[in-house]
C-alpha cells in the first residue's frame, strides 16, 4: 500500500504506448496510485516525471532505470515491454514477494520456464492478450475447433498489425491457436505454420 492507503503499482517501459496507457488508466482509478515508473538504462525519458510524459501532468514520480527500489514499495507491477525484461522483472516480484501482471508476448519456453519459477515466490499473472473479449473468444475457437472434424476443416489465423509492432505471432494469435490446437487436442508448436516469428 501506499503512503495514502492506496494500492500502489510500478509500471515497467512507463515511456512507451502501453505504459503510458497503463499510467494513465491507474491514475483514472479511485484506490490506486503510480507508485513507480520505470525504463531501460539510457532511456531519454529518465527523469522525466511519468504523469507529464502520459500527457495527464505531474504525479510527483520521476522515471528511474532502477526497478528494485519502486518495487519495494508497491504492491504490485504492470508489465508490457520485452521477453527478456519481464523475465527479469519476475525476479525482482518474486523477491519483492508482490503481484505482477505481465502482458508481454512473444515469450519463449525458456522465458516461460524462468517466469513459472519466479512464480512460487510472487503472484504471476500472464496472458498475451487482456481483453475479456478475446478471452471468450479463445474458448470459442476451442468449441468450434474441437466441433469441425479435421479431415474437412483446416484452421488458419490472420493478423494485421501496425508496422512497428515487434512480436510475431502476436499474443493474441497464439492465445488462439492454443485454443484450436486444445480443441483438436494436438500441440500447436507441432501443427502451425508461421510466416514470422519471435521478436523481430
Amino acid at each position: 500500500m501506499s503512503e495514502t492507503g492506496d494500492m500502489g503499482l510500478v509500471v515497467v517501459g512507463a515511456a512507451g504506448r502501453m505504459g503510458q496507457t497503463l499510467i494513465r488508466a491507474i491514475h483514472s482509478i479511485p484506490g490506486a496510485c503510480v507508485a513507480g515508473a520505470v525504463e531501460r538504462p539510457g532511456s531519454p525519458h529518465l527523469g522525466k516525471d511519468a504523469g507529464e510524459l502520459a500527457g495527464i501532468g505531474s504525479i510527483n514520480v520521476p522515471i528511474a532505470d532502477d526497478p528494485l527500489p519502486a518495487f519495494a514499495k508497491a504492491d504490485g507491477v504492470l508489465d508490457f515491454t520485452a521477453p527478456g525484461a519481464s523475465v527479469e522483472f519476475a525476479g525482482y516480484a518474486a523477491q519483492a514477494r508482490i503481484v505482477h501482471v505481465i502482458g508481454t508476448t512473444g515469450c519463449s519456453a525458456d522465458d516461460d520456464a524462468k517466469i513459472a519459477a519466479a512464480a512460487r515466490h510472487a503472484t504471476i499473472i500472464k496472458s498475451g492478450n487482456m481483453s475479456l473479449g478475446v478471452s471468450l473468444l479463445a474458448v470459442l475457437v476451442e468449441q468450434a475447433a474441437r466441433a469441425l472434424d479435421a479431415q474437412d476443416f483446416d484452421i488458419e489465423i490472420l493478423e494485421m498489425h501496425h508496422r512497428h509492432k515487434v512480436d510475431a505471432p502476436s499474443g493474441t494469435a497464439l492465445l488462439l491457436g492454443g485454443a484450436a490446437a486444445k480443441g483438436r487436442e494436438i500441440a500447436l508448436k507441432d501443427n502451425s505454420v508461421r510466416v514470422r516469428d519471435g521478436h523481430t
